[in-house]
């Protein structure tokens, strides 16, 4: 059986797409030790630099002093405690939402959620690029799956217009994770009313980052009160670990007793709850954090474009660096390392075939002539001239994210 699996690897690697981990040392700040390096960290979504704040450790501390290290048990047993209850309050607050749940990670929330929802018989339509955790969501439920194309919200109408009279969810990114741009969440809303669809938002990326006090998407939007379910992270621009489901209190009771990632995994330790409400804190009093973000976000853009790099519109902190052959994605990022910048190579599945890029994530503590050097670095390590893609691969980006599709050919007749 080794053998095989040595030839999945070998096959893994001869598509370019073998990956490793690497080892940072100390806090996700703006530089780090990486495998003993110094360099400049630019693909950290520690959007806000919150992570390594004094107030966030020492809360962090506190509770593993006062509530011990973990929770002991998944929250309908004997886990929940009060410290748990105190930020969903908090996050309720902060999002404008009647209820909050915490769940373990994002990937469990969005998985938990979609697949509890989404019954025999409903649709869920999801956009194209939605991250993998909404993707397994997807193939966890009994429901059918409407893939429509990136934004494209003809292609949602289309589909909704399809399912008229089945139960329908719309779940989309607010912030697609490595493309950076915006879901048009105001079109989906109305959308959604038209044809009497819930809707989820996933906010990992929108929140502490867009809007002027970081509410994310859904609010920069106008939308409170509007969207069914926003999803979070703590574990992004609010620096801890774990995620949290805003929606009214009949949604809330409905999770609790039957989301399945919700009941059958350990609670969230104390320390990472406590990290994420001295972040949440922070983040309230101190909402320039967010304007620091945004402009230095434009700042890297702009000194990219001064040196000839093609580099996309948008006013979030993911800024991709399309390449497109996977092969050439690692030898850029190999190349920006050795001069002291660490931009991470994104290869399929994580971006569909032909896309491989460097993405460039932006932290609110960078400082204009760190984004300076860095554009400088990228210029000369990223190979000039129109995406190149190496040999054909399977569109995995697609086939995973449509295990069964609803209407067939729906190519053709869209």
């Amino acid at each position: 059986m080794s053998g095989e699996i040595e030839d999945r690897l070998a096959a893994i690697s001869n598509r370019g797409l073998y990956r490793r981990t690497r080892c940072v040392s100390g806090p996700q700040g703006p530089r780090v030790l990486l495998d003993g390096k110094p360099v400049l960290l630019l693909c950290s979504n520690n959007y806000l630099g919150l992570a390594d704040h004094p107030r966030v450790r020492e809360a962090a501390a506190e509770a593993a002093m006062r509530y011990g290290a973990g929770a002991g048990a998944s929250r309908l047993v004997s886990g929940n405690m009060r410290i748990h209850r105190r930020l969903e309050e908090q996050l309720a607050d902060f999002k404008g939402s009647d209820a909050c749940l915490l769940f373990g990670s994002g990937y469990l929330a969005n998985t938990g959620v979609v697949s509890t929802l989404a019954r025999e018989g409903d649709v869920v339509f999801s956009d194209a690029l939605n991250h993998a955790s909404i993707v397994d969501g997807c193939r966890l439920a009994r429901a059918e799956t409407f893939v429509y194309r990136h934004l494209d919200m003809d292609h949602l109408e289309w589909g909704l217009r399809q399912a008229e009279g089945r139960g329908s969810l719309i779940v989309t990114d607010g912030v697609f994770s490595m493309d950076g741009d915006v879901a048009p969440l105001e079109e989906i809303v109305e959308l959604a009313g038209r044809y009497d669809a819930r809707v989820m938002v996933d906010e990992a990326h929108g929140t502490g980052v867009l809007g002027t006090t970081g509410r994310g998407t859904v609010a920069a939007a106008g939308l409170d009160g509007e969207v069914d379910l926003i999803v979070g992270t703590l574990g992004k621009a609010l620096g801890s670990y774990g995620a949290y489901v805003c929606c009214d209190q009949p949604m809330a009771r409905y999770l609790t007793n039957t989301a399945r990632t919700l009941i059958f995994s350990t609670a969230l330790p104390p320390p990472a709850v406590a990290a994420a409400m001295a972040a949440l804190e922070l983040l309230r009093e101190q909402p320039r954090r967010v304007e620091k973000l945004q402009r230095n976000a434009a700042a890297l853009r702009a000194a990219l474009a001064e040196r000839g790099v093609p580099v996309r519109e948008g006013e979030t902190p993911i800024v991709p660096l399309i390449v497109g052959d996977p092969g050439r994605a690692v030898a850029a990022c190999e190349r920006a390392l050795a001069r002291g910048v660490f931009a991470q190579a994104i290869r399929p599945p994580t971006v569909p075939p032909g896309s491989s890029r460097l993405r460039l994530a932006v932290m609110a503590p960078h400082t204009k002539s760190e984004l300076r050097e860095a554009a400088e670095v990228l210029a000369a390590a990223v190979p000039a001239g129109p995406p190149t893609s190496g040999a054909p691969e399977q569109d995995q980006r697609e086939s995973d994210a449509a295990p069964r599709r609803v209407f067939d050919g729906l190519r053709d007749a869209a």
